[in-house]
């Protein structure tokens, strides 16, 4: 029987990248609803694990809650929405797929969703209501995670980082 090794420190930051990036641009996680400043924090971390960048609404209070979430040494790739419908229409005419992560009729199974091939902002709802209606239009797909248990859905941070795992091609 094998044992498992735990790799040092030094041997991990020689696997990984070796700075910070301005923009991979290939993997956009969009929580455009989050209620809670913790929730962007998480979604900030694994943005940098998967290598994907993060769009945030144009609260006031985003900015310290970034500040306070941004565990990772280094500069972070935030992009600044505005307005989040102008925004991912100019997302949808540059030609990148956008995916909602949403309970719906003809969602994807999250086990189904293959990785991203080209430019994606995944979409993220708030933690109670979703995604607003008015906003489906926008989405070329949506991705469902499936749920056993009695909760209606999983936190908004714990949802983005598992879609994010997949369509980043480590699941």
């Amino acid at each position: 029987m094998s044992r498992a090794r735990v790799r040092t420190p030094d041997e991990l930051r020689r696997s990984r990248r070796s700075r910070s990036h301005s923009c991979w641009g290939h993997l956009i996680l969009a929580p455009l609803w989050a209620q809670h400043g913790a929730n962007l924090g998480t979604l900030l971390r694994t943005c940098d694990a998967v290598g994907a960048c993060l769009a945030v609404p144009p609260h006031d209070w985003v900015p310290e809650a970034l500040r306070r979430g941004n565990t990772v040494p280094g500069r972070s790739c935030v992009h600044r929405t505005g307005n989040p419908r102008r925004w991912l229409e100019r997302e949808h005419e540059k030609g990148s797929h956008i995916v909602g992560v949403e309970l719906a009729e003809g969602a994807i199974r999250l086990a189904d969703l293959e990785p991203a091939r080209r430019r994606t902002v995944v979409v993220l709802g708030h933690e109670r209501t979703g995604i607003p209606d008015e906003y489906l239009d926008i989405l070329d797909d949506v991705v469902e995670i499936p749920m056993i248990g009695r909760g209606a859905s999983l936190n908004v941070a714990v949802a983005g980082s598992l879609v994010a795992y997949k369509l980043a091609g480590l699941l």
